[in-house]
């Protein structure tokens, strides 16, 4: 039974779509604090959260059977995303769900601090009627600066086109002069967007280069009267030094949808700054976003939990949103090439080296790369490694990676070779999926062969000499083992066998074997699971 945490509120449509699957069942448990969460936290395969509950390192610490947080919404600055990530926990979001209703949000904004629609509603209410104390500004003809063209920045841009308005833009992912075909001047700097812009609007990530960007330092680089806009993050303004600008009318008016703490403090600077527009973060609070965000969240968990399938994930990268049959075929012969040279290689492993062979799976070479690792390091570490955490673990052991692509027209097309290099030596293995899907060893260690890697299986490394074929059969014989296939390679003066045999080979076996030492040298059991059709 997969288990489910549904730690804040959610649609009802995306609860009763888990509650549709069979063998899941989900829990709804809101308002947890961070003691409570990280108590029963490990009772779950995956867990759904939006903005309130805090998924803190102390709740990650110890994970039991979580697998994947999914956060239905944006932003996860509620997820300690390394703590995450060194648990092998996959981070997911859904950064499309609710691109519409934020841009919407970003231009309401706009609109209700140009025409000064709170003050104005009050001023009625408050059966008043003084329409001059309300003279406003209109957006046609202004410029609207952008910072951040990811997909929220562009909804807003095509939008505030249709109002009119001259759009330029930042973005440091960014090459070219314009963007959206033509509808969007991109300058150099961020500077040039403050400089230029009559009105200001952020939808970015809070990193250590945003981080309170809007700063007394930058408000003087702008025009005297500019207005701006936030519906991105909260850490991104520094409240003080904009609070002091509405004062001074530096900056002409300020419409804000998220704060660094939420709720804001009762004395937060811009709740009595003048020519505000506060709103309780609401970009994503509209019917329709939240019934997508919700759904694209159970989406994305269940496909991770039930097929494997990695979407939106925030803590890893270099993943395809989408694989092919041949890309997870190709995926499981990674794992059975590094769970074979995880048994041939001995010693402290000092590099990994992955060499995609075929212009087809240069794309693939990145997560081939690291479900190799998984597959060659989880059994001698009592880690939970998986594609998340492995690329850290090794590096924080000193191992080497490195992946190639081998684009060059060869006689070895749609390969991937494995190469190890440890204090005893170097190993390598080469493998294939055939076109009938199905994973072939084509070479271990120089030693040719075609080999479907799956069950119980002995490798066995001898002197080539008579009788060493004999030997081991009356050995597997006088223990009623069945050998069920055999493949034999020879190179040089030495030969190796590889065994499928019926059933686990026991220790009694291993040792009578590596008694008849020499003419064998080596005998490696191996365990893989079965090949699926």
């Amino acid at each position: 039974m997969i288990k489910i945490l549904v730690a804040d509120p959610l649609a009802e449509a995306g609860l009763q779509k888990i509650k549709d699957l069979d063998g899941v069942e989900a829990d709804v448990k809101t308002g947890l604090g961070e003691d409570e969460l990280a108590a029963i936290v490990g009772e779950y395969d995956g867990m759904i959260v939006r903005s309130g509950v805090k998924v803190t390192a102390k709740v990650l610490e110890n994970p039991g059977k979580l697998r994947v947080v999914a956060r239905a919404g944006v932003g996860v600055d509620n997820i300690d995303l390394e703590a995450a990530t060194q648990a092998g926990i996959l981070v997911m979001n859904t950064p499309d769900a609710n691109t519409i209703s934020t841009a919407e949000q970003t231009m309401s904004l706009m609109l209700a601090m140009s025409r000064h629609v709170a003050k104005g509603d009050a001023h009625v209410r408050a059966k008043e009627w003084n329409r001059k104390a309300f003279m406003g500004t209109q957006l046609a003809g202004k410029t609207l600066g952008i910072i951040g063209l990811g997909r929220v920045g562009q909804a807003v841009a095509q939008r505030a086109a249709a109002f009119d308005m001259k759009i330029v833009a930042y973005d440091p992912f960014y090459s070219g002069e314009t963007a959206l075909d033509g509808l969007v001047t991109l300058l150099g700097s961020r500077d040039e967007v403050f400089a230029q812009s009559d009105y200001l609007t952020m939808h970015t990530k809070l990193t250590d280069d945003t981080k309170e960007m809007i700063n007394k330092e930058n408000i003087a680089k702008m025009k005297d009267g500019v207005r701006i806009v936030n519906s991105s993050r909260g850490g991104v303004i520094n409240d003080t030094d904009l609070a002091e600008a509405l004062k001074s009318g530096k900056v002409a008016a300020a419409a804000i949808d998220v704060y660094v703490k939420e709720p804001p403090p009762p004395d937060h600077p811009l709740i009595d700054a003048p020519n505000t527009v506060l709103a309780p973060h609401l970009g994503a609070s509209t019917k329709e976003a939240q019934l997508a965000v919700t759904l694209d969240a159970v989406d994305g968990l269940m496909n991770y939990l039930l097929h494997d399938e990695i979407r939106q994930a925030v803590n890893v990268t270099g993943l395809p949103a989408q694989m092919s049959d041949r890309d997870k075929a190709y995926m499981d012969l990674a794992y059975r090439m590094g769970a074979i040279m995880s048994r041939l290689g001995s010693g402290v492993i000092e590099s990994v080296s992955v060499t995609t062979h075929g212009k087809s799976l240069e794309s693939l070479g990145s997560p081939l790369q690291r479900q190799i690792l998984v597959a060659l390091l989880s059994p001698h570490f009592t880690t939970r490694l998986n594609l998340i955490n492995v690329d850290a673990f090794a590096n924080e052991r000193g191992i080497k990676v490195e992946h190639t692509a081998d684009l060059a027209a060869s006689a070895i097309t749609d390969a991937v070779t494995l190469r190890i290099t440890t204090k005893e030596g170097p190993h390598e293995i080469v493998g294939e999926v055939f076109i009938d899907g199905r994973p072939r060893i084509m070479a271990i260690d120089g030693y040719q062969m075609n080999l479907e890697p799956e069950g119980e299986m002995v490798m066995i490394l001898n002197d080539d000499q008579p009788g060493v074929i004999g030997l081991v059969g009356s050995i597997f014989g006088n223990h009623n083992i069945n050998i069920a296939d055999c493949m034999l390679s020879r190179k040089k003066k030495t030969a190796l066998m590889a065994l499928k045999i019926d059933g686990e080979i026991p220790s009694k076996v291993m040792d009578e074997l590596m008694s008849h030492k020499p003419p064998i040298s080596k005998v490696l059991p191996v365990t893989l699971p079965p090949i699926k059709s």
